[in-house]
């Protein structure tokens, strides 16, 4: 009999959502170990030099959770799943980083150092401008050759502190992913891309770029829809239409 398969998570976690939704619709058999409540999980993970999650761990074997691919290829399964058109991700990249923006100058000063969900240590300010540093990874990797772009998603901005900050470090980044994009001559993106939880063509790096920061946006417009009388939402449903997000908001 094969070990059991584990998978360290924790609360907030747009893959670690999306990795057991995946594990279970490919009826898969899992234990999910929140770290955040079990402080032995740290030990078991800084043992095998993990320090990110989400983590599938089976015996002596482990994998980041970040490609759904390797995931189904981890469990021994393949996923059928048509990834949108390289254009079209960027188009829609593009139109949530847009979003995002439009939905960060409607938070209330009051909200802006709270917690939008109990469960996980990120205000409301470290959820806006998060979705602004996967951009910021992808185009360090792309230009800079960066690898382990870790250092870029999970940095602490302490200096960004209100609305005004927030957009001053968002305007700057969706400019440089417009000129990426402008400049790139091949739009099929048929390339590789060098990352922390191996190589990978370029194409899956964007698809999961987009929808994880899909899910940021529909986050961040759930949480502020239901704090803030009037506010207006900036994100039209169609938009998440053939994209690998998670089907729940939170976990």
């Amino acid at each position: 009999m094969s070990e059991a398969l584990r998978v360290y998570w924790q609360p907030g976690c747009s893959s670690c959502v999306k990795v057991k939704e995946l594990l279970t619709q490919l009826d898969v058999p899992f234990e999910a170990i929140n770290i955040q409540e079990q402080p032995e999980a740290f030990r078991e993970l800084a043992k095998r030099g993990i320090r990110s999650v989400p983590v599938l761990i089976r015996g002596d074997e482990s994998i980041f959770g970040q490609s759904l691919n390797d995931v189904a290829a981890f469990v021994g399964k393949t996923l059928n799943h048509q990834r949108l058109p390289v254009p079209e991700l960027l188009q829609r990249w593009t139109y949530f980083l847009g979003a995002a923006r439009a939905l960060i100058t409607q938070i209330p000063d009051e909200l802006i150092d709270r917690r939008p969900v109990a469960e996980r240590d990120r205000t409301y300010c470290q959820l806006s401008y998060h979705i602004f540093q996967i951009a910021d990874s992808f185009l360090r990797s792309v230009e800079d050759g960066m690898t382990d772009t870790r250092e870029v998603t999970d940095a602490v901005l302490d200096h960004i502190q209100t609305v005004p900050d927030l957009v001053a470090y968002a305007d700057p980044i969706i400019a440089r992913h417009a000129r990426w994009w402008e400049k790139q001559t091949d739009k099929h993106c048929d390339f590789n891309i060098e990352t922390y939880y191996g190589p990978q063509d370029a194409a899956t790096v964007i698809e999961r770029s987009t929808w994880h920061t899909a899910q940021h946006v529909r986050q961040l417009d759930h949480v502020l829809g239901e704090a803030v009388p009037g506010v207006k939402s900036r994100v039209n449903p169609d938009m998440f239409a053939g994209l690998p997000i998670p089907q729940a908001l939170w976990q």
